[in-house]
Parts: C-alpha cells; structure tokens; sequence
C-alpha cells in the first residue's frame, strides 16, 4: 500500500462528528487519509498520519487541504471522527482476532497490527475486516 498522492471519497460506516485544525505549512492533506496533530499546545498543527510516534491522529479529512504554499495555519482541516475503511499493511495485518484492539499508522492511508516497539501512533480501533482484507477503523 502507498500513502494517497491525491484525493479520495473514504467509505464511512457510522455516523461522523467533526473537528477543525490549522494545516501545516507546506503540507497537503488528502481527502480520506487519517489526519495527525504535529506540535503542542497553540502551536500544534494538521498533517497528514505517518509512521510517527511523535504525532496523534485526531480522524479522517473530509476534504482535500493544500497547504503547499501557506504558512502554518492558512488553511484549516477538517478531521471526521467515526468509522472508515482504511488499507491493512501487508507486512503487519490485522486479523479478525484484533477487533476491537487499537490499530497503528503505516501512512495516512493504511493501519497495522502493531506499534513497531512505540514508533507508530495508535490510529484507532479495529471495529472489522472486510471481505477483500481491508480493515474498518474507529477514530474517536
């Protein structure tokens, strides 16, 4: 799997709540890719999830923020909270067993079954797996 380089429509299987945050400088946020909160305090910052313990996924962006040429903060994000389908890594999948155990980030677009020894940020909770294998995930 590969983090998204553009755009896409996520599939949502509960009801959503949103929240808004500052994008960071330089940074596109891509619709439907976990979102993660870079920073602390005033000064923390949208962009989008990755392999880093440093971050803390806060949804999923309900619409494509690009940031490219902004400073930090001129453009905003919205993250959804519920539960989307997101892709599972093929080098450390979720099973069945795992449902309701909390799923790391692989990239903005993917979750694992582990941390990799605390280096990923936790994305959510597995609430299934669906028939092709990906994995349904609750951000809350």
């Amino acid at each position: 799997m590969a983090a998204l380089t553009a755009g896409r429509l996520p599939k949502v299987l509960l009801n959503r709540t949103w929240r808004r945050f500052p994008v960071a400088a330089s940074t596109v946020i891509w619709e439907g890719g976990m979102v993660a909160l870079s920073g602390a305090g005033s000064s923390a910052v949208a962009v989008p999830a990755s392999a880093s313990a440093a971050l803390k996924v806060v949804g999923v962006a309900d619409g494509t923020a690009d940031n490219r040429t902004g400073g930090a903060g001129a453009l905003s994000a919205d993250a959804n909270l519920g539960t989307y389908l997101m892709n599972n890594d093929a080098t450390d999948p979720v099973t069945i067993s795992d449902i309701g155990n909390t799923v790391y980030v692989s990239d903005d677009n993917t979750i694992s079954k582990t941390s990799n020894s605390g280096a990923k940020p936790a994305a959510g909770t597995l609430f299934n797996i669906d028939s092709t294998g990906a994995a349904w995930v609750t951000f809350n």
